[in-house]
């Protein structure tokens, strides 16, 4: 008896944080101030370069995210100039709940209630304001041939979670990786093919009316490559090759439907 009333107390608890994530969410998209994000870096593996890696990490690893953004943001008129501050707070050292590829409805619906609950756990502990949306960056060793495609997020949680590597050389791309996974929070959608990972025209590609079309210059941020001709797509180097495309802005809330 007693262990059904705890889960039954724990999952009302968890109800309770979806709905007031649920409110927040929507409030986060009328942009009448910043957004702040709080990311905490999580080790992904047990390697000792990972480890040294978190050690050495710096408050600017995703430095170039916030100009990244203001910079898209303007280009759609956004009266807000910095529509997010991210803020690097630390290390989270306990294992995050995990979602396997073959999770159904079911086992789909649990991960994200614990993510809720681990987000909101983390908002009481903290010193001093949290953010509004909660991003977990799990730095991965890295190696070569493997490409981390794993990464997910929660519209209504304003959660994410970012799979990057640990390397010097690699904070470029997990820039965008993380700016990629915390649009998802707004609820931006994926824009490529899942089978191919290449990206879908027209909302995919960054500028869909170039001629000749291919091979294109950037890549849209929700599409995460670069079309090079068709069958083949780049990962971008840094945001410096990324753009924000209409049909992104318009899901976050940059973009009404009849603005050009």
């Amino acid at each position: 008896m007693f262990k059904r009333l705890r889960i039954a107390f724990l999952l009302y608890v968890l109800l309770f944080v979806a709905v007031a994530q649920f409110f927040a969410g929507q409030r986060a998209k009328n942009w009448d101030e910043p957004l702040w994000v709080d990311v905490y870096a999580v080790a992904g593996d047990h390697d000792e370069s990972t480890r040294r890696y978190l050690d050495e990490l710096e408050p600017t690893e995703f430095k170039d995210i916030e100009p990244f953004l203001a910079r898209e943001a303007e280009r759609y008129d956004l009266t807000l100039a910095q529509p997010f501050r991210l803020r690097l707070v630390g290390e989270h050292r306990a294992p995050l709940p995990t979602l396997s590829r073959d999770a159904g409805i079911l086992g789909v619906l649990w991960w994200s209630l614990r993510m809720r609950w681990l987000a909101t756990r983390l908002r009481w502990q903290a010193d001093g304001p949290s953010g509004d949306v909660l991003v977990f960056a799990v730095f991965h060793a890295p190696s070569a041939g493997v490409v981390l495609d794993s990464s997910t997020a929660l519209e209504k949680g304003l959660i994410a979670v970012a799979n990057v590597f640990a390397a010097r050389d690699a904070r470029a791309t997990n820039q965008v990786v993380l700016a990629h996974e915390l649009l998802h929070t707004l609820g931006a959608t994926d824009k490529y093919a899942p089978a191919t990972n290449t990206p879908i025209f027209p909302l995919g590609y960054a500028a869909p009316d170039a001629r000749p079309l291919l091979p294109q210059t950037k890549a849209e941020l929700m599409a995460g490559r670069i079309p090079i001709d068709e069958r083949r797509a780049e990962i971008p180097g840094s945001l410096r090759d990324v753009v924000i495309g209409p049909a992104t802005a318009q899901e976050i809330g940059w973009k009404s439907p009849g603005k050009p």
